[in-house]
């Protein structure tokens, strides 16, 4: 049977429609975007120079994310309550060191010593040249572990794990605005890195378990205070 062909797609619009998703993601997920700012349509149009169309489209695919919310005047970007991230930073944890326990379980399963030593390399120069406390330091962060999670030969592994962060880095960007975080960071990461390239997987574990935090408490802890970081950090915008 025949069937008409539908219109063919426009690559220019379909561009389109990508650009701003991207963009409006990046802004959301780098914390530019305020939990108090309201997404509207026409403004967010004239600034990218686009129509409406696009901009609509971009909202509902990050409300599909889960990255804002609708309201009763617009969308806005989504801040997570202490349950839900309770529940995120638990999955974190027992992705992250899921990503080393499967070495342990198989021998046959070796973490990749080429990523290894390429992290090892960045994380020794940011040790020599630490750099200056800010949220943004988050995304190094977030690149290190799913480095470490791909070095252990799981995709669906890592990319869970890399949504996870994502969703959780609103919050977490905030765990980095003190020297000492930032130099403490490094140093663990380091630690996990030659644990694993000595084949200590044993201790690699531990030390993972440590640097997620092993006491669920203390991660709700510095959820808490970072919570209470963005509501002042919206209030003064």
């Amino acid at each position: 049977m025949y069937t008409r062909p539908g219109p063919a797609s426009d690559p220019t619009a379909t561009s389109r429609r990508d650009r701003v998703y991207g963009l409006l993601r990046e802004e959301v997920l780098s914390g530019r975007v305020t939990p108090r700012t309201r997404l509207g349509e026409v403004r967010l149009a004239e600034r990218f120079g686009v129509s409406r169309t696009p901009v609509r489209e971009a909202l509902a695919r990050l409300h599909s994310d889960g990255l804002v919310e609708r309201r009763e005047n617009g969308f806005y970007v989504t801040v997570p309550n202490l349950p839900e991230l309770r529940d995120l930073y638990e999955l974190r944890v027992a992705l992250e060191l899921r990503g080393i326990a499967r070495a342990i379980e198989d021998p046959s399963i070796r973490h990749d010593r080429r990523i290894l030593l390429g992290e090892l390399d960045r994380w020794e120069k940011l040790r020599a040249q630490p750099p200056e406390p800010d949220p943004s330091f988050v995304l190094l962060d977030e690149e290190f572990h799913a480095a470490l999670s791909t070095a252990s030969g799981n995709r669906a592994l890592t990319d869970s794990l890399v949504s996870v962060n994502q969703r959780i880095r609103r919050v977490r960007m905030y765990d980095f605005l003190t020297g000492d975080r930032i130099t403490s960071t490094i140093d663990e990461h380091i630690q996990i890195v030659e644990h694993l390239l000595d084949g200590e997987l044993d201790s690699a574990y531990r030390a993972m378990h440590e640097h997620v935090g092993a006491s669920m408490e203390v991660v709700l802890e510095r959820a808490q205070r970072a919570l209470t970081q963005m509501a002042l950090h919206s209030d003064t915008h």
